[in-house]
């Protein structure tokens, strides 16, 4: 005995009950409703259907307002870490430090059969008048709001600020006793960069970083650059996104850069340090002293963390799968994209 359902006037002939037929001693079968994906109708709690574009049957969920085939369970919470590429160092005379890229982490609500779009920011190149920013990362899709982090700022050449970025450049060599300030951080990603005294000191300031501001130079010293964050969203307890330090004109000696990557200063007889790749590092300056250059910033890095129990595979753009206790870890060191 089959019960059919029409999917306008429920259950149809013969009168018997559905506990009658789909019970224990039950040989019969029902029949659901069916119909396309575009055919789904207004869902409320208790509704099922047969989807005839995937040829799986699926039940309405009112509390995420989706249809999800029998197959699949309910959204989910991925946790993400992302961080922007570092800002270059300058290379004029004495640079200061690139700002390390935006770090940012939480947690995001992913839908069933959705793709999320993930943008890994590259490294700034060193500049000469003022360090090239450090490009975005990103993780977008529908249903979210994109996570953006901003790159990290340039370091600033002689007489010249910090770029404002995730965060801000140092400031360069202060010749002339003015005012150039390290670059502004972005609220909730990272610091500002280094101050220039103001005062003829033959070095540059080191960049921020996601934790401490860059440091200012000193009298023959460059600056610092600010230490970076810790995040355990791996398993490992990694720290992300330190500033570059500040190139020195009078000494060998090297500013170091933040923890986190950052990259350190160039000194009279070394080149800047580059931000170490997918840590968004900030890029040493650039000594003015034997033509010693700066540095580029660190490529970003992209993290999610899904409940294994939840993660399809379906993934773009390879990135590094790995298992930390109940989740699953997406490390994407180059764009790519999830599918949920």
């Amino acid at each position: 005995m089959a019960i059919t359902l029409d999917g306008t006037n429920g259950i149809t002939s013969p009168a018997e009950t559905v506990s009658g037929v789909v019970g224990t001693s039950a040989t019969g079968a029902l029949t659901l409703p069916n119909g396309t994906t575009a055919q789904r109708p207004t869902g409320s709690t208790g509704m099922v259907r047969m989807n005839t574009t995937t040829n799986i049957p699926e039940w309405y969920d009112a509390g995420s307002a989706t249809w999800i085939a029998f197959n699949k369970t309910a959204p989910y919470t991925a946790t993400y870490l992302v961080i922007a590429g570092g800002g270059g160092g300058a290379n004029n005379s004495v640079g200061g430090g690139g700002g390390a890229g935006g770090f940012l982490t939480s947690t995001l609500s992913f839908a069933l059969s959705t793709t999320y779009t993930v943008t890994v920011g590259g490294g700034g190149a060193l500049g000469t008048t003022i360090g090239t920013n450090g490009t975005n990362s990103s993780v977008s899709g529908t249903g979210i709001t994109t996570v953006t982090a901003t790159g990290g700022g340039g370091g600033g050449g002689v007489n010249t600020g910090g770029a404002a970025g995730g965060s801000g450049g140092g400031s360069g060599q202060n010749t002339n006793a003015g005012s150039y300030p390290g670059g502004a951080g972005t609220s909730g990603q990272g610091t500002a960069g280094g101050t220039a005294p103001a005062s003829n000191f033959s070095a540059g300031c080191g960049g921020g970083g996601a934790t401490a501001a860059g440091n200012p130079a000193a009298s023959g010293a460059g600056g610092a650059g600010g230490n970076g964050t810790a995040s355990s969203i791996t398993g490992t307890s990694v720290t992300y996104a330190g500033g570059g330090g500040g190139g020195n004109a009078n000494s060998t000696a090297q500013a170091s850069g933040g923890t986190g990557g950052g990259g350190a200063g160039g000194g009279t007889g070394t080149n800047g340090v580059a931000g170490t790749a997918n840590t968004g590092g900030g890029g040493g300056g650039g000594s003015g002293a034997n033509s010693r250059s700066a540095a580029a910033g660190g490529s970003g890095v992209v993290i999610l963390s899904v409940p294994t129990a939840n993660y399809t595979g379906t993934v773009t753009g390879s990135p590094t799968v790995t298992t930390s206790g109940a989740n699953t870890i997406l490390t994407f060191t180059a764009s790519g994209s999830y599918t949920a």
